[in-house]
């Protein structure tokens, strides 16, 4: 891996990978909304900001992502589901990286191995719910792994070796999750960081296009 796109590169697990590949000599881009403007849910500014870059990146990872947005904290029942605050959970959650994939394309190689990876959770798996609740968040990711699921089949079209994947950090401690994690064993950014790198580093062309924990085992659609 020589260069490195890290979209959301001010949080908690986008700044750790960035550290991380930095530390092993990788060229690496950061974009964030905090730094640099990038809205992720605004197709023009994701436009314009990956416009400016010049590829190919081998790694392109979009680690951006809301548990709750603008105080609207995930739903515990059906009784709670706004339509506003889902909407805005598409928007960040499912839209955005999908955005960022289609602007994208042009900054791949077409020859050699490249990945893009999308943060996606086990609560959007679809086959691993058993609890219910956290709709609005849960359906979000789940139209996001659909996203990558189906991007991974195109992009297989014109980049026979690049890996489309969605990757499920587990719990991390960062201010994304802090209100959230409760008793719930947890690890710092740095070490998701390192997890996440290392699941990426063993991916095949094989496997694009599917789902990953991030031990690397495959999360149920």
């Amino acid at each position: 891996m020589e260069n490195a796109l890290i979209i959301g590169a001010s949080g908690g697990i986008g700044a750790a990978l960035c550290a991380a590949l930095s530390a092993r000599g990788v060229a690496v881009t950061g974009l964030s909304r905090s730094a640099d403007g990038l809205d992720v849910t605004n197709e023009a500014s994701v436009a314009e900001e990956l416009g400016r870059l010049v590829g190919p990146f081998d790694l392109i990872f979009v680690a951006t992502g809301a548990l709750e947005i603008n105080g609207a904290a995930p739903e515990k029942t059906l009784r709670s589901l706004d339509a506003t605050a889902m909407m805005d959970q598409f928007a960040v959650n499912c839209i955005g990286p999908s955005l960022v994939l289609k602007h994208s394309l042009g900054l791949m190689p077409r020859k050699g191995r490249a990945v893009f990876a999308a943060l996606s959770a086990r609560v959007g798996s679809i086959g691993d719910n058993a609890k219910g609740g956290w709709n609005s968040y849960r359906t979000a990711k789940a139209a996001l792994n659909q996203m990558i699921h189906t991007g991974a089949i195109e992009l297989a079209r014109t980049h026979s070796d690049a890996i489309c994947v969605a990757l499920h950090p587990g719990t991390v401690r960062t201010p994304f999750t802090e209100k959230y994690l409760d008793r719930h064993p947890a690890v710092a950014a740095p070490e998701a960081a390192d997890n996440l790198l290392g699941v990426i580093d063993a991916l095949t062309p094989a496997q694009s296009g599917q789902f990953f924990d991030w031990q690397g085992k495959p999360v149920a659609w």
